[in-house]
């Protein structure tokens, strides 16, 4: 076995194989390009990936597009049509204001804010009859209610809602405690309430 030489096949054996001689497996020979065929060929490619860029952004602006249509108008359109509807009304305070640091006078910020709260303290049931702004305090109103030998601290910082309502709050708990004189009644800080 060793020294046997190797058998030779006859040509017409090969003929029928199904390798032939100078031919590749796929049994056809390539065509050969020319310089002008791959120089369009990559012109063409190149179009292909330009297209496929320019369709991807362009499918991501009008995806950014409609999100934000639709962000305007699920949010922005309450934002517009409540600012574009809803008239700020400024109250003229009625009550007597007594500025103790004298000098410039009260501001039109200040005077809107003590006119909505006493508004706000005339829709909860109570009467202001005199306003302090005063003059060792910065941005702190003293209200002074009838019916009330105390009088009521509030800040400007607060909306005068909630400073209000907070005041209702101490002037309802001190009376179910059987309190119902007191000096002052401090609500500038939120959620908390002093007396004295």
């Amino acid at each position: 076995m060793g020294n046997e030489a190797p058998k030779l096949v006859s040509r017409r054996d090969n003929k029928k194989s199904t390798f032939r001689m100078g031919r590749t497996i796929g049994e056809k020979r390539e065509k050969l390009e020319t310089a002008n065929e791959r120089a369009t060929a990559r012109k063409k490619d190149k179009r292909r990936k330009a297209t496929r860029v320019l369709m991807t952004l362009v499918a991501f602006l009008v995806l950014a597009g409609a999100v934000v249509i639709l962000s305007l108008m699920f949010f922005g359109n309450e934002k517009t049509q409540t600012a574009g509807t809803h008239e700020t009304t400024l109250y003229e305070p009625t009550v007597e204001i007594v500025d103790e640091a004298g000098g410039e006078g009260i501001s039109a910020r200040m005077r809107a804010w003590i006119g909505q709260a006493e508004q706000d303290f005339r829709d909860l049931g109570y009467m202001p009859v005199r306003v302090v702004v005063p003059a060792e305090a910065i941005r702190e109103v003293d209200f002074y209610l009838e019916g009330y030998t105390g009088f009521i601290k509030l800040i400007i910082d607060r909306g005068t809602a909630v400073s209000v309502e907070d005041a209702d709050r101490m002037i309802r708990y001190l009376a179910s405690n059987g309190i119902g004189d007191f000096a002052y009644i401090d609500v500038r800080v939120e959620g908390k309430g002093y007396w004295k």
